[in-house]
């Protein structure tokens, strides 16, 4: 592994690359990141830097949102076939349909769908901000959420907004159930849980918090709590435990195991470097389309 390693290290510098790397990568991919990060905080670094080829250890929709925001760079995937099933549970003919059907709504898409959902949008929003993206809505007389249906369950309960919502969701926060949070709590009574909000409605009303992988990261380091159960994709755990040797971590089901995410090995981001494949870009009039929906968020937010 460690010849791998330095072989990718030395690339990585030939190249002027940089990897960035999703949290719920394996675990040997996220030690090798210079960023570790949920999908638009990558995209964003991505586009801040000086790199002239981006190593995206994810799901080919972060590499596409990678590409949106950075056109004049080269965006790799490790692993063409990463993809996202909830991403894919909407097409762009299924929205511009629903939006026939609720022509005075204000659509509101999760980061989670493709580039081409994305060009459909109005405004694009993140687990992190999903709610304040809807509060932002004061005139809308309706509002479409797409894709995740528990997403938009959590997001209309903490806003009190209706939203219409599509029938998408995340296989693997699904796989958690609410009695892999009461098995928890019972063997481990004074801990604090946290659910990803993608999780289901029964399992967020027995957490203690609701956050994002990123808002999870920052809220462990303030607690002064030294046991957490983490209701997300298990590979969060991971980065938790090295960032916060002090404390422990537990994953709310062994589960919830994303086979998208773990596709990407370190043979394979060191091949994506060997041969500059493959390539993710987005046509022009899709990005432009698209980025108009991310920069809708990025100025609420």
């Amino acid at each position: 592994m460690q010849r791998l390693i330095e072989k990718i290290q030395k690339l990585k510098k030939e190249r002027n690359a940089i990897i960035l790397v999703h949290n719920y990568q394996l675990s040997e991919v996220q030690d090798i990141a210079d960023y570790r990060g949920d999908s638009l905080e990558l995209s964003r670094v991505a586009a801040k830097t000086d790199a002239k080829v981006v190593v995206f250890c994810g799901v080919h929709f972060m590499a596409e949102t990678a590409s949106i925001l950075s056109p004049e760079k080269i965006i790799l995937i490790p692993d063409k076939l990463a993809g996202c099933p909830m991403a894919n549970m909407i097409t762009p003919e299924d929205l511009r349909q629903l939006k026939a059907r609720h022509p005075k709504a204000v659509v509101v898409g999760y980061v989670n769908t493709s580039a081409e959902v994305k060009a459909e949008l109005d405004i694009c929003c993140t687990s992190t901000n999903a709610v304040n993206v809807v509060l932002s809505l004061k005139d809308a007389e309706e509002i479409i959420f797409v894709p995740d249906k528990y997403l938009a369950d959590y997001v209309s309960k903490k806003t009190g907004k209706m939203l219409v919502s599509w029938d998408g969701y995340c296989p693997t926060h699904v796989k958690i159930m609410p009695e892999d949070i009461l098995r928890a709590i019972r063997l481990h009574p004074k801990v604090k849980i946290i659910a990803h909000p993608e999780c289901r409605p029964e399992v967020l009303s027995l957490s203690d918090e609701v956050l994002s992988t990123g808002k999870t990261c920052e809220y462990v380091k303030k607690s002064e709590a030294k046991e957490f159960i983490i209701a997300t994709e298990v590979g969060l755990v991971y980065r938790l435990h090295k960032d916060n040797p002090g404390k422990k971590f537990y994953p709310a089901s062994e589960l919830a195991v994303c086979p998208n995410m773990k596709r990407t090995n370190l043979e394979k981001v060191l091949w994506s470097l060997e041969e500059m494949k493959d390539e993710v870009r987005v046509s022009d009039e899709i990005r432009q389309k698209a980025k108009k929906a991310i920069d809708a968020m990025l100025r609420i937010v």
